[in-house]
């Protein structure tokens, strides 16, 4: 087949950085700009020091619409701002990264309609759309260690914690990202009010119609208090819950579920972070204790979570095989 011709808005940040290492040993991918205003010029190995030798690619400040694709790789917020600022030919598809067009009630912009691009939950709908609303990186763990329940009708009040590592803040130094505040560190931050709650409601309905669309309504909730940890990048995430299943009841359902999503592995051992830094897997262990299911799952944060969840939308948008150029090497140790 032709090569997919691709297009990065923001491409000098950790997300763009991702794809990068992804879409230069992808088969089918060619890419044709990656647009960064202030690096304009500047070759990507510049930025991106792990890239030398790898690319000879060069910073555009200029957009081409000679592509079939274009990643918005930009901050919460901007992607809005960058399709109002720039006009996109129709025939670009577009695979947003940022939160702006998650939600169902603003995935519209212009004659744009936008699909939440979470594979294990709609596969079909992504293979036939044009644009493509990334999930974010705790939005996919928690979701993916909780959908079957969903389908199944079973989901009632769910308790969540989850740690992540300081990529998920982004590569723009913070007081709390910076080394000197990291190592040898933890804390919670957004009880109880993460913004990736809005996105898991409405996917979680989707499934289960008695289960709130928002946090704003009543009935059930995902209770989730999010942790920063002293690594650099990965997510695990535990939800507990109320379940009558036997963990053999449940391990069958989960099996079941995810048979024919290639990353999305149930584990009956315990995992660990470790089995999924540098992957585009998700990992879940479940344990069953008294009338208690507790799932954990586990994500790469930048490529499951942000990156390599984009390009297995993209093969899904150009009819290959979900996997291609994603069958990343884990860390181990």
């Amino acid at each position: 087949m032709n090569k997919i011709k691709i297009g990065i808005a923001g491409g000098a940040g950790y997300t763009g950085g991702e794809l990068l290492r992804i879409l230069i040993n992808h088969p089918h991918a060619e890419i044709v700009f990656i647009n960064s205003k202030s690096n304009a010029g500047n070759p990507i190995a510049k930025v991106h020091t792990d890239l030398e030798g790898d690319t000879d690619l060069i910073f555009s400040g200029e957009l081409s619409d000679e592509i079939d694709v274009l990643f918005l790789c930009v901050g919460h917020g901007e992607a809005k701002k960058f399709l109002t600022e720039n006009i996109i030919a129709d025939h670009i598809k577009i695979i947003d990264l940022s939160q702006d067009f998650r939600l169902s009630h603003g995935a519209v912009i212009g004659n744009r309609q936008f699909v939440y691009g979470l594979p294990e939950l709609q596969k079909e709908l992504i293979k036939a759309a044009h644009n493509i609303a990334n999930p974010g990186c705790f939005a996919t763990g928690i979701q993916l260690g909780l959908l079957p329940l969903a389908k199944a009708g079973l989901l009632d009040n769910v308790y969540t914690t989850g740690i992540t590592g300081s990529t998920g803040a982004g590569q723009g130094l913070s007081a709390t990202s910076h080394f000197s505040w990291r190592a040898n560190n933890i804390q919670a931050y957004k009880t109880l009010t993460h913004q990736h709650l809005k996105e898991i409601y409405q996917s979680l309905h989707t499934l289960q119609g008695s289960f709130p669309a928002t946090p704003s309504a009543p009935g059930a909730a995902v209770r989730f208090i999010p942790w920063r940890g002293d690594f650099t990048r990965g997510i695990f995430v535990s939800s507990q819950i109320d379940c009558s299943l036997s963990e053999a009841e449940a391990l069958s359902l989960y099996q079941e579920f995810y048979k024919n999503h290639p990353f999305t592995h149930v584990s009956t051992e315990a995992i660990a972070l470790k089995q999924v830094v540098n992957t585009n897997k998700c990992l879940i262990q479940l344990e069953k204790i008294d009338n208690q299911l507790v799932i954990h799952s586990a994500i790469d944060n930048l490529l499951k979570g942000a990156s390599g969840q984009a390009v297995q939308n993209m093969n899904l948008l150009f009819g290959l095989d979900e996997s291609t150029g994603l069958r990343l090497k884990s860390v181990g140790f």
